[in-house]
């Protein structure tokens, strides 16, 4: 009798030890997915961004699938839970918020998946593998300059900035500000964030013009508020009296610039940082170690004197 109690014994920890076999093994990071996790599809330019690096991915041989957490911190740490209890291999991210983003980075390094951010960094030297950064600050100072020749260094004009808990918001605007603040007739009269939105950006534009009807000029953080404030200007029949200026270089501003609509963007290359941060993550994966905490990605000013280089193919 207790030889049988002992077999089955035996048998039921045979059991239990395969099945938390099972468990650790799809516990353990893949070697076949990598997520893509992208801060808002609800522009234009960041979908390019998630497409670019999931196709990057697949091209490498791993299957790829796209996150996104609608500009919702606690949506995105959903997603981190589940590429973690998913086994993924490594994260291609566009974070939402500079501090909030970095436990959700730091719960993926301890289970083993790495993280390379893209285009918006994370306020961690660590939690990352390497981060691939737009030079926004350097980028705007050139279009802070332009702005001045533009306005002919007087007059009053507006600022639309971005998210508050996004790096790039007070990058651009700082390297923007490093320049025109130099200038005492160019009188900053309204500053708000749209989140960057284009229909919060044309809410906010109606909004300012209302409050401020002496209205020169207008920088936004990015080219999805800069299309939804001239969409205001526009409106309000202001089009030829107030320049609209933006930054990301997306396809519709471009084309705004050719068509006068838009008098400067700042043209960032989100097919570069995507594709590099893919090659990254392929790199960590057949183990390379040893990388950069940030990757610096060039910017290009474009202006109606050389924006026939950039037109959107048609």
């Amino acid at each position: 009798m207790k030889r049988q109690k002992l077999i089955k014994l035996i048998f039921l920890l045979i059991i239990l030890s395969g099945t938390f076999a099972c468990s650790r093994k799809h516990n353990n990071p893949s070697s076949n997915k990598i997520a893509v996790v992208i801060s808002t599809l609800n522009n234009p330019w960041f979908v390019v961004l998630a497409e670019s690096a999931a196709q990057k991915a697949k091209d490498l041989g791993y299957e790829a699938q796209i996150f996104d957490s609608q500009n919702d911190p606690a949506k995105e740490a959903e997603h981190f839970d589940n590429i973690v209890a998913m086994g993924y291999s490594a994260i291609l991210f566009n974070p939402t918020d500079a501090d909030g983003s970095v436990l959700n980075v730091k719960r993926a390094k301890t289970a083993g998946i790495p993280t390379f951010c893209m285009d918006r960094e994370i306020n961690s030297q660590d939690a990352a593998t390497t981060q691939l950064l737009s030079d926004n600050f350097t980028g705007c100072v050139k279009l802070g300059q332009y702005f001045v020749k533009q306005m002919n260094k007087k007059g009053n004009y507006v600022e639309i900035f971005g998210l508050v808990g996004d790096n790039n918001t007070w990058n651009r605007s700082g390297g923007f500000h490093s320049v025109v603040d130099e200038f005492p007739e160019l009188k900053m009269v309204a500053r708000q964030s749209a989140d960057f939105d284009r229909n919060k950006a044309m809410d906010v534009m109606e909004t300012i013009m209302q409050a401020q009807p002496e209205i020169d000029a207008v920088f936004c953080g990015n080219d999805a508020m800069a299309m939804g404030a001239y969409q205001a200007v526009l409106a309000a029949g202001k089009a030829d009296k107030i320049k609209v200026f933006g930054f990301d270089g997306a396809d519709d501003a471009i084309q705004g610039i050719a068509d006068g609509k838009i008098a400067a963007t700042v043209m960032q290359f989100p097919v570069l940082m995507a594709q590099t941060s893919a090659v990254l993550a392929d790199e960590y994966i057949k183990g390379k170690r040893d990388f950069d905490t940030k990757t610096p990605v060039e910017v290009i000013l474009v202006t109606p004197e050389n924006v026939n280089k950039y037109l959107p193919k048609k």
